[in-house]
């Protein structure tokens, strides 16, 4: 066991964090939730006594065995007591309970379908030409540095790898139709991939589409597989606690039974014997609990997955809250004026960021913080004007502020006055402008004869 446990240990296990808290609530958490179950379930029935049935007087030892054995294997079915055994040919008044052998095996499978659409964002994000992986992990490292040089270096690390996946996506922009496309691609965004700047988004999207469709299709299977007479079992559940009037009444769950039947055969000396014995299935009494906890936790994570599709949506389509967002981000960054109105950077978000840079935005945003991702933009708003991506006039900014490390505009040449002024200040000579505001011009005398 020492063994076993020592080689799990050296399995590598990388924790990502390219996805939101939503989307780790699916495949981390519901995972762990359906694995844990799966486990009790199978301590459940190879540890304690699944099954345990009421064998005739004439059956020893073996015979009790094999009876409590064969009726674990073959189906039993919930018969209530005021009602009669049917007949061996009456098939169909036997509600058969087909489902309790298979409840590890269930959970796995229910455990590996909501870790798949994780699987499907991981395997195809990285085909986008950047890995969104690395980018989060460098972020999260930002956000731990505590050196300025780490720092520094941290952030020109993501904003490489940003700009260079953008730079990447920019040249694959070919064709005549390029404005028709684009004015598609950014206002109806029926457009995808990376030449249109929405690869990531739209994957993103299609991840928690499939969360959705995941989480509402094993509603269905656990009701498909439960034979429940309602579509919510959970629905069920509650109305059978709310209409009770005892709580043993309660615990005789026709979903779950504790007490079952079992049919089986015999053959004893060329004869065929019939026996019907009654059976416990203590099992029941928490997979009951496991189920109902299961099914609820399903429908909150299928409404947090709906909750967070439709803001995604919202904040992603919507060309004024891209704009907002990283406007508020520039703006704690300290590259554009508090007071400007978001379109002075209309082209950094249309042209340059486009969907797959505000989605990374927001991505990092979600897994570190607020100053993080000011650090990040303004290091791109740089990067961009440096790199000639955003028009401007003598180095200035759209709205007119400059960039950090960017020259002052050379002096405004001298305007002189035609008269002559007095005390014979006429060997004066202008320095250069210190950055008056109305752009005046300070004079230094030159000679003894200058100075009063």
């Amino acid at each position: 066991m020492d063994k076993l446990v020592a080689i799990v240990s050296k399995v590598p296990t990388k924790v990502r964090y390219d996805d939101d808290a939503i989307d780790r609530l699916n495949n981390r958490y519901t995972v762990l939730v359906m694995v844990v179950f799966a486990v009790l379930s199978t301590m459940q029935q190879y540890v304690g006594r699944p099954i345990t049935c009421w064998a005739p007087k004439e059956f020893t030892g073996s015979h009790t065995k094999y009876t409590n054995s064969y009726c674990w294997v073959k189906n039993t079915y919930w018969l209530p007591f005021e009602h009669e055994i049917p007949k061996p040919h009456e098939h169909n008044k036997r509600g058969e309970i087909i489902y309790y052998q298979w409840m590890p095996f269930i959970f796995l499978i229910m455990a590996f379908f909501f870790y798949v659409p994780s699987q499907v964002w991981t395997s195809l994000n990285s085909k986008s030409g950047v890995d969104s992986d690395n980018i989060l992990a460098a972020a999260r490292s930002l956000l731990r540095a505590n050196q300025t040089d780490r720092r520094d270096k941290m952030l020109r690390l993501i904003t490489n790898q940003i700009n260079r996946f953008l730079g990447n996506r920019s040249q694959l922009k070919t064709g005549c139709s390029l404005a028709f496309q684009k004015c598609l691609s950014s206002t109806m965004c029926c457009l995808c991939g990376k030449r249109f700047g929405n690869y990531l988004l739209l994957l993103y999207l299609l991840t928690k589409m499939l969360y959705i469709a995941n989480a509402f299709g094993q509603l269905f299977v656990l009701n498909s597989v439960l034979r429940t007479e309602y579509n919510l079992y959970g629905y069920e559940v509650l109305r059978q606690l709310v209409s009770v009037s005892e709580p043993d009444e309660f615990l005789n769950s026709t979903i779950f039974p504790k007490v079952t039947m079992c049919d089986f055969n015999i053959r004893r000396l060329g004869n065929v014997h019939r026996y019907t014995v009654q059976c416990l299935l203590p099992i029941n009494l928490y997979t009951e609990k496991m189920f109902i906890f299961a099914w609820f936790w399903i429908v909150m994570v299928l409404f947090l997955n709906s909750a967070s599709l439709f803001q995604w949506l919202l904040r992603s389509f919507c060309g004024d809250d891209r704009l907002k967002y990283v406007h508020g981000h520039l703006v704690c960054a300290q590259r554009v004026d508090e007071g400007s109105h978001p379109a002075v950077c209309d082209h950094f978000v249309h042209e340059y960021l486009r969907h797959d840079g505000v989605f990374l935005l927001r991505l990092i945003g979600h897994n570190t913080d607020m100053i993080t991702v000011n650090d990040i933009a303004g290091s791109l708003w740089d990067r961009c004007i440096d790199d000639d991506a955003i028009p401007k006039k003598a180095g200035l900014r759209p709205n007119g502020t400059r960039p950090r490390g960017t020259p002052p505009p050379p002096p405004s040449p001298l305007k002189t006055s035609p008269k002559i002024p007095r005390h014979g200040f006429n060997h004066l000579t202008p320095t250069a402008p210190l950055d008056e505001p109305d752009g005046g011009v300070v004079y230094t005398p030159t000679t003894e004869d200058d100075i009063c």
